[in-house]
This record gives structure tokens, C-alpha cells and sequence, in this order.
């Protein structure tokens, strides 16, 4: 399956329910799995986002899917990028 980051940053409605109630962010990652989606890893970061996701998903579709639904909770604003394992980026250059 595909590989994706997702950057995550929290609107202040957002941030409330993490100060509230913080394993909600766990319970994310349940929601996440109903979509097809396998989390890898989860960081909390600093800077301009706030969490960093690793996660495997079957397509973009998913992710785009995936994002549209969490993000029109008003909680959470989200920038997905597809990522590439680094051997299988050599082996397609190299293929040229």
C-alpha cells in the first residue's frame, strides 16, 4: 500500500478537545483505520504544524476522502503528501 505524511494543525475548537480530553487523538486513529487507513507513527511537533502522521493508505482517493471528512469537523486542517520508500525512488530512477 501507498505510504502518505500527513501534517496536521489544530483550529482553536480543535486544541479545546485535546485539552479536555487528549486521548481523543487516539480515537483518531481508529476513525482513520474505517477508512482503509494503517497509522505507522504519530508525533506530536513543534512549529507550524502540530502532528505528523506516517500512514499507508489503498490511494489518494482515501487520503482525499479522509481528509475532507476530518477537516469539515471545523478541528483540524490537513496537508497530505504521498511519500516514496527511498529504495523504490532509486530503483524507478534507475530504470530510465
Amino acid at each position: 500500500m501507498p505510504y502518505y505524511i500527513l501534517l496536521s494543525s489544530l483550529t482553536d475548537e480543535g486544541w479545546k478537545t485535546v485539552k479536555e480530553k487528549p486521548e481523543r487523538i487516539k480515537e483518531v486513529n481508529k476513525e482513520l483505520q474505517a477508512f482503509g487507513v494503517n497509522v505507522i507513527a504519530q508525533y506530536a511537533v513543534l512549529g507550524p504544524y502540530d502532528f505528523v502522521n506516517i500512514v499507508e493508505a489503498p490511494n489518494n482517493e482515501t487520503i482525499a476522502k479522509l481528509s475532507i471528512d476530518l477537516g469539515a469537523r471545523g478541528t483540524i486542517k490537513i496537508v497530505s503528501m504521498a511519500a516514496i520508500p527511498i529504495d523504490e525512488f532509486i530503483y524507478s530512477v534507475k530504470k530510465r
